[in-house]
């Protein structure tokens, strides 16, 4: 059977925030008033889907943006996410990304890991490579996206054990649903993270004794 290590993406395997990256592009007036509205919604003070639309339409990213963030998303890889990700597949166990970012910003970092499986929100660009919307009605777009989408996880792949690994409230929100949450404290603390999580760690590689590794 199959046993699975979920990571969030952003502020967990990477020391960015994609869509905070993503804002830069647009001037420091953007990128303030984006960040604020990541952070609140991180943090569990605002919903998801209150800033989700709403920091889209003002970044409106190109394709060419998401490609340039990609890389970014590598340059800032967390030190031992390589290590952790290798040892754990190497013990029996599939990593996946389970993320409210965006597929395309997020897959060069996933290729990146050799992570095959990457469940974030597709964005949807013109030829010319614009930005035209992204599906709102994927899970993770929404308050409790990520407890839907492991639920979907379990019914199709029927895994023998699940842990998920993040560092926002909507990683924290899992807990119900995993054998395991492990809040990840390594580039950002959050406080309701680390309070309700039963294991909060600062290094990726830390997870690794709870895997039996």
């Amino acid at each position: 059977m199959t046993k699975i290590l979920a990571f969030d993406c952003d502020s967990t395997l990477s020391a960015i925030e994609g869509v905070d990256e993503l804002a830069r592009f647009k001037g420091q007036s953007v990128f303030k008033q984006v960040e604020s509205l990541t952070n609140q919604a991180m943090n569990g003070q605002i919903s998801v889907e209150e800033v989700f639309g709403k920091r889209l339409e003002m970044i409106r990213p190109t394709e060419d943006e998401c490609l340039k963030i990609g890389k970014k998303y590598i340059e800032r890889v967390e030190p031992t996410a390589l290590y952790t990700i290798h040892s754990a597949r190497k013990n029996g166990w599939t990593p996946i990304i389970i993320s409210g970012g965006f597929v395309p910003v997020i897959k060069p970092l996933a290729e990146y890991l050799n992570i095959e499986t990457i469940q974030a929100v597709p964005l949807h660009f013109d030829n010319q490579g614009n930005y035209k919307g992204f599906d709102s009605h994927y899970p993770s777009t929404r308050d409790g996206g990520k407890i839907e989408m492991i639920k979907k996880i379990k019914a199709v792949k029927h895994p023998e054990k699940i842990i998920m690994v993040g560092d926002g409230n909507s990683d924290l929100e899992t807990q119900s649903e995993v054998d395991l949450f492990v809040g990840f404290g390594g580039f950002v603390q959050r406080p309701k993270v680390k309070t309700g999580a039963k294991h909060f760690i600062h290094k990726l590689q830390q997870v690794l004794p709870l895997l039996g590794i």
